[in-house]
């Protein structure tokens, strides 16, 4: 098998609903995983016939966005940190230090899910989430810029996980 590139994916579980969003957090770097809340739900995934299905009743499973390998970023979206702009084609626009470290996480790794733990570690240099209104709050005026810009780009969401920067 060599020279045939083989696809990864990560099977986590985990039975309560918390420790779900929680499990999610932590694999957000991975580039596929699935979470599901009991082995026989991940045998099933696999095709593994064991044993008889349990009595009780299946429970939910959560399948979170299976995110492409890092791209390049869109070769007219760039982020001057020297001036500290956006620029998009032949316009910019200023950006605020947290928005530039922002956006600069995210330029490097289009694609990439940013977790809001690891993004907050970045840009604020701690890992206190509170309730993260500061970077959804950065979220929200970047995506106001580059919408300024016309930008092809895009932040997307990834509820209860973080955010990825879409290229066209």
């Amino acid at each position: 098998m060599q020279g045939i590139p083989v696809a990864s994916v990560v099977i986590g579980i985990a039975s309560s609903p918390a420790e779900r969003r929680h499990l999610a957090r932590l694999l957000g770097g991975s580039d596929a995983f699935l979470i599901v809340s009991n082995v026989d739900q991940a045998r099933e995934f696999l095709g593994v016939v064991e044993a008889p299905p349990a009595a009780t009743p299946p429970t939910s499973t959560m399948v979170a966005e299976v995110t492409p390998s890092p791209q390049p970023p869109p070769p007219d979206l760039t982020v001057d940190s020297d001036r500290r702009v956006l620029r998009w084609r032949d316009q910019e626009i200023d950006l605020t230090r947290l928005e530039h470290d922002v956006l600069l996480c995210m330029v490097h790794a289009p694609g990439q899910i940013w977790t809001y733990e690891r993004l907050h570690l970045e840009v604020w240099g701690n890992r206190h989430l509170g309730r993260g209104s500061d970077i959804h709050s950065v979220i929200r005026r970047v995506r106001g810029k580059l919408a300024r810009l016309n930008a092809a780009a895009t932040i997307h969401s990834v509820r209860g996980v973080g955010f990825r920067l879409a290229p066209v």
